[in-house]
């Protein structure tokens, strides 16, 4: 019990490093948020962004824990 909450601390962090280094003023986004919307921004974001792959795969992670 006491290993796996350490991993899901491990893994918050690196969500957070992730989102803090590369998502937070993301001048892509900002731009496609100004032209096409929100909601297309933010669908980019996890389709097609490498960063966005990288979280949709750490959060399987904590999913199968």
């Amino acid at each position: 019990m006491m290993r796996e909450r350490g991993h899901k601390k491990h893994t918050f962090r690196q969500v957070d490093h992730l989102l803090n280094t590369y998502c937070h003023g993301c001048f892509l986004h900002k731009q496609l948020v100004t032209e096409q919307g929100r909601r297309h921004a933010h669908r980019f974001c996890i389709t097609k962004c490498t960063v966005g792959e990288q979280l949709k795969r750490i959060g399987s992670q904590l999913n199968e824990d």
